[in-house]
């Protein structure tokens, strides 16, 4: 048997068995080293992951694609699916090898990952060759759902959509200018409460005003991060910004003379697909 798993900051999908169709498919808490001390990565496996495994015992190899996955913070990790699956190859990766692995295979492509944050990198079919720094939230992100959340709600404070629209907006969300301000500068995980605004934002989309912020958006992400590689490549995406919004996200890359080959919501399909071909 083998595992392989994707992780993000809110979940992990894993995937364990011996060959693609017949395996058993578990949902974990997510793990990211730079937000879970090495007890509570511990507890996790044990209690979520190894609790529901039959045979945890025949694993021989586990693939690790997860965010935060730095090499100088994956050994709290390394050490848990030691101690769980000792008989196993450990092999630990970026979650952004992961979404190029999932949709680029073994082939060259710029891979890009679009939720709460934003990422990309070129690829050549088996590592990753470079990458733009995305810098966060604050300095950069682009296209990513905090991004287009701190947008929307900048234009509506600054008078940049029709009043209706930042007026409901307001109602429904049950916030005051103050409590917005309040939200972002003083409270801790300001990026998670502007993602948090996209169901609002793809509900509306296609208000002619929310449309051209998101197109703009998108342009932003392409024009600040893929069209710095050198190689030009076809482009794919991973995450439910990208999903949600891919007609947008479409036409924001036939302006910029890009390509747009694949978007799916979630790796884990692709990367069990990957690792038996």
């Amino acid at each position: 048997m083998i595992l392989i798993a994707d992780s993000g900051a809110t979940k992990t999908d894993w995937y364990a068995g011996d060959n693609p169709e017949n395996g058993q498919l578990i949902e974990t808490k997510g793990i990211n080293p730079f937000h879970l001390k090495e007890e509570e990565v511990f507890r996790i496996i044990r209690e979520q992951l190894v609790a529901q495994l039959a045979n945890a015992d025949t694993c021989t190899a586990v693939y690790f694609y997860g965010a935060g996955c730095i090499p100088e913070k994956t050994g709290i990790i390394r050490r848990s699916l030691e101690h769980f699956f000792p008989r196993a190859d450990i092999h630990i990766y970026t979650d952004l090898l992961g979404a190029a692995r999932a949709v680029c295979g073994k082939q060259p492509g710029i891979a890009c990952i679009l939720g709460t944050g934003s990422n990309s990198c070129l690829y050549d079919g088996e590592q990753i060759t470079d990458s733009i720094s995305p810098l966060g939230y604050i300095l950069g992100d682009e296209g990513s759902g905090a991004y287009i959340g701190k947008r929307f709600i900048a234009d509506c404070l600054k008078r940049q959509l029709p009043r209706e629209i930042a007026d409901d907006f307001c109602r429904e969300y049950k916030l005051t200018p103050a409590d917005i301000l309040d939200r972002v500068y003083r409270q801790p995980q300001a990026n998670l409460f502007l993602s948090a605004i996209t169901p609002y934002i793809y509900r509306h989309k296609d208000i002619p005003e929310i449309q051209a912020l998101l197109i703009d958006c998108f342009m932003e992400f392409f024009r600040r991060n893929i069209l710095q590689y050198k190689q030009k490549l076809p482009v794919s995406f991973v995450g439910s910004i990208a999903c949600f919004f891919e007609k947008e996200l479409q036409e924001a890359a036939l302006r910029s003379g890009l390509h747009v080959e694949k978007v799916i919501k979630q790796p884990i399909n692709s990367l069990i697909a990957y690792h038996w071909t």
